[in-house]
């Protein structure tokens, strides 16, 4: 199966990149609302963010991954800092800010910048804290015929995360976690021990009676 899988990317590589990144960064925004725990799927919404990583996102890695092996070849400790660091400074801030303004431009919001100016550094900052050892992976053990692949298997964790800011989130880890681990409820418990303090009372009440 696996054999098969590489055969084909080999002979389709464009193709199968692509289209396997655009999935992966589309099922991010199935995954998040399905993590909010929605009523209703909003399928307009992934549809968006689907148009936004096939056309751009998952062209401009394929070629980049290429561009980049070209000018740093090989899997030397300096060719994959150099490659890391050009990345991380070029590529990962333009494909953020290609994500907000191309979802907010497809939404047809009045003002396409708006997500961009309050989240942009944010997001980045905290892309900081996950691309990099997932991009020198990536350089250093990864064949270049399936390394848009491997960002793409990436980018499903990290688009959940950029739909999540986008939505209801500030771009910051602290945020995220918030959402995917809400704090209990501390008034639940003085609630609950009063219920158990009245039906003790109750219980004595019931029992003198009888």
């Amino acid at each position: 199966m696996l054999q098969a899988f590489l055969r084909h990317v080999r002979r389709f590589p464009w193709v199968t990149n692509v289209t396997l990144y655009g999935c992966l960064f589309a099922g991010g925004d199935l995954v998040h609302q399905w993590f909010s725990a929605r009523d209703q799927m909003d399928w307009r919404h992934t549809r968006n963010v689907a148009a936004v990583a096939f056309s751009f996102h998952g062209n401009f890695n394929f070629f980049w991954m290429r561009l980049l092996e070209r000018r740093f070849p090989g899997n030397s400790a300096g060719m994959v800092m150099k490659k890391l660091l050009l990345d991380q400074t070029t590529a990962a801030p333009l494909a953020t800010s290609v994500f907000y303004t191309g979802v907010s431009f497809l939404e047809g919001k009045e003002d396409i910048l708006e997500d961009w100016r309050e989240k942009f550094l944010n997001t980045y900052k905290t892309g900081l804290m996950f691309w990099p050892f997932m991009q020198f992976l990536n350089f250093a053990l990864v064949p270049l015929y399936v390394r848009t692949t491997f960002t793409g298997c990436c980018a499903f964790v990290w688009a959940t995360f950029l739909c999540f800011s986008r939505q209801t989130g500030d771009g910051t880890a602290g945020a995220a976690l918030a959402w995917m681990f809400p704090p209990k409820d501390e008034a639940a418990e003085p609630a609950k021990d009063e219920i158990e303090s009245k039906q003790k009372v109750e219980e004595k009440a019931a029992s003198r009676t009888a």
